[in-house]
């Protein structure tokens, strides 16, 4: 290598340009390949070092997130949720309500897709520069009383605040003790208009007094995640139940009988 070959490495590691000082030599082809002027040239550098950023920034995102599995928007099968409205999911992929601070509830039965759904909205989130956690109901709520009875609630709570949206997923599936239910509603009054929250649940929002063992904390709840929402309820069979049907595993005369 030789000098100004080195003078420049050091410039590109200074500049932190990682992407164009690993690929020099490829990028430098590809240029001469297509006989870019200058300007075109540096465009180019710049566009490949750029997207080699957004990247790295992404996959840090998702793993910060902690996302149970990978779903995508492109894999929602919408087909088989006829009462989802494609427009609308897209629309919220926008990311705008997050940029407003908004909640979002997808309400429904267990297996129509609202997992996937949140996990698909909260990586477009990360595309688009957010951070997100996800998280299920049960876990959050098992910290949060951890965190109680250890002393340090508040610290607790601040560190599920910080992230731009927070995913809760799985609301309802187990009721929560009253005690349980006061900790959630610090948490809901922590983020209130600083913070979006999305949340999945199998009990429709009148139900959530049974959910939470409590009707006036239950209200209180609402009342700060429905200020400013969006609502999605989905209705339909589990995509598992399908899935069983169509390999045979289920019997619906069988089924039946039983009943």
């Amino acid at each position: 290598m030789n000098a100004e070959y080195e003078y420049l490495f050091k410039l590109l590691t200074r500049l932190k340009l990682v992407m164009i000082k690993e690929k020099l030599d490829f990028l430098l082809e590809e240029a001469s390949k297509k006989d870019m002027n200058l300007r075109e040239a540096l465009t180019f550098f710049c566009e490949q070092e750029v997207q080699n950023k957004d990247h790295k920034r992404i996959q840090m995102g998702i793993n910060l997130a902690k996302f149970p599995f990978s779903r995508t928007l492109d894999q929602f099968d919408f087909s088989a949720q006829p009462s989802i409205d494609n427009g609308q999911i897209r629309e919220l992929s926008t990311c705008r309500w997050i940029g407003n601070g908004d909640a979002l509830l997808l309400l429904g039965p267990p297996g129509v897709g609202k997992t996937h759904l949140a996990i698909s909205l909260g990586r477009e989130a990360i595309r688009q520069g957010y951070s997100v956690l996800f998280i299920q109901a049960a876990a959050l709520l098992t910290q949060l009383a951890k965190a109680h009875l250890d002393g340090n609630l508040e610290d607790k709570i601040n560190q599920f605040s910080k992230a731009k949206l927070l995913i809760i997923d799985e609301l309802g599936y187990l009721p929560f003790d009253p005690k349980a239910a006061h900790l959630f509603f610090q948490l809901v009054s922590k983020r209130y208009e600083k913070g979006s929250t999305l949340i999945t649940s199998n009990r429709s929002v009148s139900e959530w007094g049974e959910v939470f063992g409590d009707s006036v904390v239950a209200a209180a709840i609402l009342d700060r995640l429905l200020h400013h929402s969006h609502v999605v309820i989905i209705r339909g069979e589990s995509y598992r139940l399908k899935e069983k049907r169509k390999s045979g595993l289920i019997n619906d005369q069988k089924l039946k009988d039983i009943k």
